[in-house]
Formats: structure tokens, C-alpha cells, sequence
């Protein structure tokens, strides 16, 4: 018996926002005074870290259950399942549903049961619920779905990653252009095929102020008395977390799987930071006294941006469906997904295709 991944969509955006959009904003340091550099000095900077040269967002009409009930749809119908069977829909999120004219988080009732509505699912032992688990949301999400199979108390799950950070970003912080919208969504079931999730990991760090890495916080711009909130990052302080616990966590779930690393082959990690990702994957490998391979980092952070928990649905998505940039999939294949976010939270999974 194994937990396999039968089916998966995305919905991507359709706004593109290129970084030449920002060229006229006006970025403010935490402490709400003007950085020295131009504009075009803090983006090139910006984009030789992060790689993201464009991200997406959602037009004003939609909400995150939007598109998570979009990409859902595709999941069930790739999976060719009845709507009607799934047991549980869990939806991994940050922020809820914010309109386009609002920045007040809406989470009542859950985005899970707005999506399990918007797919007309009558079942009422379908049970639907949301996951707040920062970054690592999805990945999280998959191990309870994972769990619930294994104890018996299921067959099917749904489960969605999705968010809408452009809605929470706060225009005078540079950071607001690493983040964007997505949402991506599988169906993990009970299989005879061999396969499916080996092993999980999962780790929570908070004795050393790590709550405070990435938080809502108030705008950078003083005169901004609205009370509005916003996402907010220690950016420095992230960057040595995750490149300090984030290898050892990947290891740890590896070695629990027994699967030797040069049967590896690909890592799906969350999209937050090209030069911090890489960073992570090499100093994975040199755990194991290895280099790390030319071709076992599928990105899509370049166009798509950082949309938080829907980045390894997503990207899973586009490789396993379109050979996204030359990356593909095949049966028996090896891979790990690994997230690192909010909480501080640290989690992976080794999964046989």
C-alpha cells in the first residue's frame, strides 16, 4: 500500500507585474527613512539575489478561494475523481480572502469550505478545513493528508496551496516586490502502486525570537495611520535560518526514506529566494560529500515571484504536466519537497513518482 499524488493543477495569474513597475515607488528602511540608492540601484540589487524578474497577481475581481477553487478542479481532473468521494479538502493559506478594495483578512468560514461550495460537493463527510502553517503550508498539508490515509480515516484528499500576497504588501518596503499570487492543488489517495511518500520531516523553531522573522506588521511609512497591516520579513535573519537548519531537515528526511542521494532526482523547494534555494541545495549535498547537480533545482521563481504556499504545488504542476524548462518527471523517480517559512517552520517530504 502507498500514498500517491494522482492528480495536480495550477492556476497562474494573469497579472504580470514586471520589475520596471516599481521604478517609481517610494522605498522606506524600517525606521521610515528614504534609502540613499535610486530606484533602479535597489531593483538590479534585488533581482541579482532573488532571480524574480516578474511575479503575478490576481485581478481585482478574484479572491485566494478563487483560485483555489480553480486549481482544484484541475487536480480532480487530472486525478479523475468524483468530487463526491474526497474525504477531506484541506487548504493551506496565510491571509485568507482579501478583496481587492479591502486589506481586511477574511477567514469566516474557512477558505477550504468556500472552495468545497464553489466545487458543489454535497457530501457532508467531506470535511473541510484550513491549515495557517506559513510558507510550509502545503507541504504540511500533505503530511496530515498523508496521516489521515495511513490511520484509516480516509481514502481521497484535496489539498490546496494557495495565496494572495499581493493584497498585503506594503508599497514603501522593497520587499513588497518579492511577493505574488498563486494557488496549486493535488489529490493524494491510497494506492497499490509502489511508491508515493517515503518519509516526512517537519521541525518548528521558536526559542530564539524566530516568531519574529516574518510577521504583519505596520507600513514602513510613518504617516500611514490607517491601522493597516502588512506582510513583513527580517530578510537578513531569514536568509542564515534557512541556509543554517533548512540542509539539515532535507537530510534528515532523506536518510528516514533510506534512499541514497545520487537516486535523487529533483528537489521541489519553495520558491522564496534564487541565491537562498540554491544556497540550501548546496550545502544539502555537501552533507553527503557531493556536488550539487546542474539539473536537480527546477525554478520558477524568475517569472512567477514568491506566492508563499502555492510555489511547490505549482511548480510541481508545471514540471510533471509541461516539462517546465526542460525539467521532467517519470515513474519510479525519486524527488523531495522542502519548504521553509513562517513560525519559524522547517519541513520536507521524500516522494516516489
Amino acid at each position: 500500500m502507498s500514498y500517491k499524488i494522482t492528480g495536480s493543477g495550477c492556476c497562474i495569474p494573469n497579472v504580470v507585474q514586471k520589475n520596471k513597475a516599481f521604478l517609481g515607488h517610494s522605498f522606506l528602511d524600517n525606521q521610515g527613512t528614504k534609502f540613499d540608492a535610486d530606484n533602479k540601484t535597489i531593483i538590479d540589487k534585488f533581482n541579482s539575489i532573488t532571480g524574480i524578474e516578474e511575479r503575478k497577481y490576481i485581478p481585482l475581481e478574484l479572491k485566494t478561494s478563487d483560485i483555489a477553487h480553480l486549481a482544484a478542479q484541475k487536480a480532480i481532473e487530472d486525478a479523475n475523481v468524483d468530487p463526491e468521494s474526497l474525504d477531506y479538502i484541506i487548504v493551506a493559506h496565510n491571509f485568507g480572502d482579501i478583496s481587492g478594495d479591502s486589506k481586511q483578512i477574511d477567514t469566516l468560514p474557512s477558505l477550504a469550505s468556500r472552495v468545497k461550495a464553489k466545487l458543489k460537493i454535497r457530501n457532508p463527510e467531506c470535511v473541510a478545513y484550513d491549515i495557517l502553517f506559513g510558507c510550509p503550508g502545503w507541504v504540511e498539508a500533505i503530511i496530515q493528508a498523508h496521516a489521515f490515509i495511513k490511520a484509516g480515516m480516509a481514502n481521497k484528499c484535496l489539498v490546496v496551496g494557495a495565496d494572495t500576497l499581493s493584497r498585503v504588501v506594503d508599497i514603501y518596503d522593497r520587499d513588497s516586490m518579492i511577493y505574488a499570487d498563486g494557488a496549486g492543488a493535488t489529490i493524494l489517495e491510497k494506492s497499490l502502486e509502489e511508491g508515493g511518500i517515503l518519509s516526512h520531516s517537519t521541525l518548528t523553531f521558536t526559542a530564539n525570537n524566530e516568531t519574529d522573522f516574518i510577521f504583519y506588521g505596520k507600513s514602513y511609512n510613518s504617516e500611514d495611520l490607517s491601522g493597516n497591516k502588512f506582510i513583513k520579513m527580517q530578510g537578513r535573519k531569514v536568509y542564515e535560518f534557512a541556509l543554517n537548519h533548512v540542509p539539515a531537515a532535507m537530510k534528515q528526511c532523506l536518510d528516514q526514506a533510506n534512499v541514497n542521494i545520487n537516486d535523487l532526482k529533483k528537489i521541489f523547494i519553495h520558491q522564496a529566494n534564487k541565491k537562498m534555494d540554491e544556497g540550501i541545495v548546496k550545502r544539502f549535498f555537501r552533507l553527503f560529500k557531493k556536488s550539487m547537480p546542474e539539473d536537480i533545482l527546477p525554478m520558477n521563481i524568475e517569472e512567477f515571484g514568491n506566492s508563499s504556499v502555492a510555489t511547490v504545488p505549482s511548480l510541481f504542476d508545471l514540471v510533471i504536466k509541461n516539462n517546465y524548462k526542460g525539467h521532467s518527471l517519470n515513474k519510479g523517480d525519486v524527488i523531495l519537497f522542502a519548504s521553509v517559512g513562517a513560525g519559524m517552520n522547517i519541513n520536507a517530504i521524500t516522494y516516489q513518482i
